[in-house]
């Protein structure tokens, strides 16, 4: 679980250490019935979603997408995650310059323990997705400079600007589209 990102970058320290014993010590205090909209489809999954895969499996979800014209592979889908992360080789093969980093204070927590400090944020087109079932959505994503078997973390700001559903079980994120449900299977 990657702790603090974006929202918690310009904050003061006493309102960073509020804010994790909130994350900490989440209780549920009250729920407000939500209605589905009638106007938009719901998104479901079924077996039929999960055939595809030798069960019972504890795999992590692993997703490509296309960031800026460049298309990602092994990209780590995680819940858990309050940051979205672009590894800094990744970064370097979409030939970016790192004149365009937009300068962080923020310091991420979670990589076996490490504390990193960003070399800086970029936002960048992200798409999901295929034709015509797919989202085109900006990311913000932090640049870490240190070494993963992964190119890049989509995270809680992003599966919630997407209004995604993952789930582990199928491998699968669901989402929705302005032509119906748009999915995309592990990588």
């Amino acid at each position: 679980m990657i702790v603090e990102g974006i929202a918690t970058a310009r904050s003061s320290k006493k309102a960073r250490k509020t804010y994790l014993r909130m994350v900490k010590n989440i209780q549920l205090m009250g729920s407000i019935p939500k209605m589905a909209r009638i106007d938009n489809p719901l998104i479901g999954f079924s077996e039929e979603d999960a055939r595809r895969l030798n069960h019972p499996h504890d795999n992590a979800l692993f997703v490509s997408i296309q960031a800026r014209d460049y298309n990602m592979h092994q990209v780590l889908v995680d819940n858990d995650s309050s940051a979205d992360i672009l590894y800094y080789p990744g970064f370097q093969q979409m030939g970016i310059s790192r004149k365009r980093l937009v300068p962080m204070n923020a310091l991420l927590v979670g990589f076996g323990g490490m504390r990193v400090f960003p070399l800086g944020a970029i936002t960048l087109a992200v798409t999901m997705g295929d034709y015509t079932q797919q989202i085109t959505k900006n990311v913000t994503f932090l640049i870490v400079d240190c070494p993963f078997a992964y190119i890049a973390v989509i995270g809680q700001p992003t599966l919630n600007s997407w209004k995604a559903i993952t789930l582990t079980y199928h491998l699968m994120i669901k989402f929705l589209t302005d032509y119906g449900v748009g999915e995309l299977q592990r990588d």
